[in-house]
């Protein structure tokens, strides 16, 4: 026996530091890893993802094909002048302004949007917004002039500005912080979908040119805005809420869903958001990290959202041909969006796997705004290289947000903001691919972006350097606990 159990029992306490250090040094949970799945956990996680994922998914394609569609009917049959621009007597840049307002109301409306979810029920929130939203989008069919074009655009992006923020809150709901990446990645990937349907759906439209004596740009939001009304019945009916609420869990299923989270994930039963809950989350400056690294990923996402019509049009494709060609760009992005949220989560990396691609979507962009304009084919490899690199960045960012908040009201707020302070790097977005650059490849517009997404590498390489080091000073100083959570990564 030693002289000194004092310094045994002391250095004993060192030694069992330094291996919880190295754990959380290397994922950012105090027990190394993610709780392993039983295959109760796993019974009950497929059981919820066959009624919610695929569901989410659904009303987010849908959301995004009347979100977009806009910059289809903008080229749709440009060259027989039956397309929107033309038909409204809307110039460029009245067009630029039409697409602003709508991200003006995205900004004013997501937060609140977030309170009404919780206050009223997924189901009915989503499905009302849903229905609204469907119904706008029919209306822009009548649209005759710009201040009509503006003024529903605006309405448009007040009922879908809930949707998304609403959805990444929704998921903490009934998933731990190490399964949503991949779920919010199946539904913002819907929206690489969208814009493969989109382009799909706008080359078979542009062939009803002229039925009913409607253009095909008319047509276009009018059956793109019908499945969306339809669909908010059936999302009313189906969408499940909490788990402690459905009628599809039993009793132990309910008891499994809560206790997995209990520590991790938001309820159904909390109270909505408080005063002292929304002061600590608006006082938390690290979260500001997370908003800031947002915004540099908005601008890329919504330019090619909006621009990648005009972009193929630009690349030597005319007509009907260059709404095809936007298929190809946004079904790459759907894979490598999937695949790289999966791998964010296995291995607990989410900040690294968005710093790696939005390094490869700079990338992409800055290969394009260097090759000659002429140089159509490696700038169309180019695209589908930017695409996929800034879509598939986007999941991870918003799992690694909602991993490190620790309370229901926090979430939703959180969220909110945080694409909140997205819009202005929309807005941004809707101006950097200039009408008069065509000829030169939009070089504007892709400088920017490739300047934004090596901002968004360096603040996640940055974020997660911190994360990192805090929880070394956390585990040397033994704070940690319910008290003193280690950040995820």
């Amino acid at each position: 026996m030693s002289d000194n159990p004092q310094a045994e029992r002391k250095m004993a306490k060192v030694e069992e530091l330094v291996d919880l250090n190295k754990e959380a040094n290397e994922t950012g949970i105090p027990n190394g890893n993610p709780p392993e799945q039983t295959a109760e956990d796993k019974a009950l996680v497929w059981k919820q993802d066959l009624r919610i994922v695929p569901l989410c998914a659904g009303i987010y394609l849908l959301c995004y094909l009347d979100r977009s569609n806009i910059g289809n009917a903008k080229t749709l049959n440009a060259a027989t002048h039956n397309d929107l621009l033309t038909e409204t007597h809307m110039t460029n840049y009245q067009y630029i302004i039409a697409l602003m307002v709508f991200l003006i109301a995205y900004a004013i409306f997501e937060v609140p949007s977030n309170y009404f979810l919780k206050k009223l029920s997924p189901s009915k929130w989503i499905s009302f917004l849903m229905f609204s939203w469907g119904a706008v989008t029919i209306g822009l069919g009548g649209v005759q002039n710009f201040a009509g074009v503006t003024a529903v655009r605006f309405v448009l992006g007040m009922f879908e500005a809930g949707l998304f923020p609403g959805l990444v809150y929704y998921l903490t709901f009934w998933y731990r912080t190490d399964e949503r990446s991949i779920r919010v990645a199946f539904v913002l990937a819907s929206a690489t979908l969208a814009g493969a349907f989109g382009g799909a759906i706008s080359y078979g439209v542009g062939h009803m040119n002229g039925i009913n004596g409607l253009s095909a740009w008319r047509w276009l939001f009018i059956l793109e805005g019908i499945p969306s009304c339809l669909s908010s019945i059936f999302v009313y009916f189906f969408l499940p809420d909490y788990p402690e609420t459905v009628k599809w869990l039993n009793a132990d299923e309910k008891a499994l869903a809560a206790s997995r989270l209990e520590s991790e994930g938001s309820h159904g039963h909390d109270e909505s958001l408080t005063w002292a809950q929304a002061k600590d989350t608006l006082t938390d400056w690290r979260l500001y990290a997370h908003y800031a690294i947002y915004f540099g990923i908005s601008t890329p996402f919504s330019s090619l959202s909006l621009f990648t019509p005009s972009i193929t049009a630009g690349l030597g494709y005319k007509g009907l041909t260059s709404q095809l060609m936007t298929v190809p760009p946004y079904a790459v992005a759907y894979v490598v969006t999937i695949l790289a949220s999966y791998s964010a989560d296995h291995f607990n990396a989410r900040g690294i796997h968005a710093a790696i691609f939005s390094t490869i979507g700079a990338v992409g962009f800055l290969a394009s705004a260097v090759l000659p304009p002429d140089a159509y084919h490696p700038r169309y490899g180019c695209l589908i290289v930017a695409a996929s690199g800034a879509f598939s960045c986007i999941p991870p960012l918003l799992g690694w947000l909602s991993s490190n908040l620790y309370s229901t009201g926090a979430v939703g707020l959180a969220i909110a903001i945080n694409i909140s302070v997205g819009a202005p790097g929309q807005i941004a977005g809707v101006w950097i691919y200039k009408s008069n650059e065509v000829k030169r490849g939009y070089p504007t517009g892709h400088w920017t972006n490739a300047g934004l997404l090596f901002f968004v590498a360096a603040g996640s390489i940055a974020l997660r350097l911190y994360y990192g080091l805090v929880n070394r000073r956390n585990v040397r100083d033994g704070t940690t606990g319910e008290s003193k959570r280690l950040f995820r990564y």
